[in-house]
């Protein structure tokens, strides 16, 4: 009965009605699931496994896509340096590049909404020092601190040693570069939800500070961390790519959108523009359809354009 009671008060909502009759919203949510789905079924869904050396010639290397001359029906959009189908290999770099960027917005936004509760409820020093901690961190560029402790790690570790933590050195690096982002739009809803009644009431009745603000305050500022999470996802995203393009992150033989890049960048000149291209056009892609929906989720979720 909960559940029918659910999905009556969904169906009826805002939200739902909203979406419906938004097709930018529809489409890119369409693409958006088509996309995801893909991505975290490329064992099935990609024609060959990247992974796979016994499927992989180097002389099938840089072959062109199937309708362009020298190519193959066998490689629909070509092969990268390596001999790799393109297609499958994007498949799968698509999914690495979704993994990290879900996994570092879940960091980030676990320190940011933990931070932005303290900050914003407790408030004087603490509340001084976490922002000022804040600015600290957007003062550095995560490129730059990506850089260092890459150098760092590659150091103490070895190459070969790196490689093998690639994907959680991203997740840890972007995460914990973009967490201000959500301590102050926390911060920024605890300020105002807590001079509320109903705040006044649960201190009046005894509530301890800790189920205040994560029973009573956080629920309430939910809208702008779904809306901030959807946008960040995009960003992780792009930050993935854009290391993975200076060598800072996914290497050569484990593929993500960004690392493809980079690859075929070297390539351009001796024209295998594909192995570039291709995986371009879908992180591009990607990207675009993510921000649409937050945009979106962003008009909806605003209560001052709520239309009733």
């Amino acid at each position: 009965m909960k559940l029918k009671g659910k999905w009556r008060a969904f169906r009826d909502s805002y939200f739902l009605y909203s979406f419906l009759r938004d097709p930018v919203a529809m489409v890119s949510f369409a693409i958006l699931l088509v996309l995801t789905v893909v991505a975290f079924l490329a064992p099935i869904s990609a024609p060959y496994d990247p992974y796979d050396t016994s499927t992989i010639s180097v002389m099938d290397a840089e072959m062109p896509p199937m309708w362009y001359e020298g190519g193959s029906p066998e490689f629909i959009l070509g092969t990268d340096d390596q001999g790799r189908d393109l297609l499958s290999t994007m498949i799968y770099g698509m999914r690495v590049s979704i993994i990290i960027g879900l996994a570092a917005v879940a960091l980030q936004a676990a320190l940011g909404v933990l931070i932005g509760l303290v900050a914003g409820y407790f408030g004087g020093r603490i509340d001084s020092f976490f922002m000022r901690l804040a600015d600290v961190q957007l003062s550095f560029s995560y490129l730059m601190v990506a850089i260092f402790v890459s150098a760092v790690l590659q150091a103490a570790i070895g190459v070969g040693r790196f490689e093998e933590i690639a994907v959680p050195f991203l997740i840890v690096v972007i995460g914990l570069a973009q967490w201000p982002q959500y301590a102050r739009t926390v911060r920024a809803s605890v300020l105002a939800e807590k001079k509320k009644e109903y705040v006044e009431a649960a201190r009046v009745i005894g509530f301890r500070p800790n189920r205040i603000m994560w029973r009573h305050i956080l629920p309430n500022c939910l809208s702008p961390i779904f809306v901030l999470s959807t946008i960040q996802v995009a960003n992780a995203i792009m930050s993935e790519a854009a290391l993975s393009f200076l060598g800072l992150g996914m290497p050569p033989h484990k593929p993500s959108l960004g690392s493809l890049i980079n690859i075929g960048f070297e390539y351009m000149l001796s024209g295998s523009w594909w192995i570039t291209l291709f995986p371009g056009i879908l992180l591009v892609i990607l990207i675009l359809v993510i921000n649409l929906l937050g945009d979106w989720m962003r008009d909806v979720l605003n209560p001052k354009l709520y239309k009733g």
